[in-house]
This record gives C-alpha cells, structure tokens and sequence, in this order.
C-alpha cells in the first residue's frame, strides 16, 4: 500500500515524522474501520443509484472494501500513520486494490463529513 499523501505534489519534502505522528489518529481510530466500510458501502450504493458510478464499478468498490474488512478481521491490514486515519488507509488499500474506480469513492463527499 502506498504513504503517498493526497497533497504531496504541492511540497518539496515529506511531511516531518514528528508532525506525522502527531496529527495521525489511525492508532486511536482503527476500532472505527467497520463503520467507515459500511459507511463506503452505503455512499457507493447511492453513487450507483446517482448514475455516477456504473453498476460494475459499485460492484468493484463495494467487494474491495470487503475484503479489506477481511483482512482487518484477521489482523492482516496494514495501518499507516503516514496515511493519517482510518478512512485514508482503507481508501488507498482500496485504490491499489481495484485500481481507479476506488478514487471515484470519495465523489461528493469529505472526510469531514463521516
């Protein structure tokens, strides 16, 4: 799975460990990741519903993030605090998991609002 921050073309050098540690929650918010899976389920569902996404690509979504469901039920999902929380980890597994329908997942919708 890649760190690769969502802005990282904007800055020369990488994030200081030390703001990296400190601005992470995914240690804190790991016990969350069921929820922000059935949360995707439901936001790719309505995408779907919306004509923004094709059937095929809900169908992607919805079974890539079930089987990193999966592998978190098993203790084999590996967490970066690079990529901050529980959602940026789950989504860039997704991503490099199913390709590019995985980004279509955030259409519409912020971190902020889950």
């Amino acid at each position: 799975m890649t760190d690769k921050k969502l802005w990282a073309g904007r800055f020369n050098q990488p994030t200081d460990a030390f703001v990296e540690a400190f601005t992470a929650s995914v240690e804190f918010d790991q016990r969350l990741a069921d929820y922000d899976i059935q949360g995707s389920i439901a936001h790719a569902t309505m995408l779907a519903r919306q004509g923004i996404l094709t059937e095929t690509e809900r169908d992607s979504i919805i079974g890539g993030l079930e089987r990193i469901r999966e592998r978190i039920a098993k203790g084999e999902f590996p967490w970066s605090v690079a990529l901050e929380d529980v959602h940026m980890n789950i989504e860039a597994a997704l991503t490099e998991d199913i390709g590019d329908a995985g980004k279509k997942l955030h259409t519409g919708r912020s971190r902020n609002d889950q």
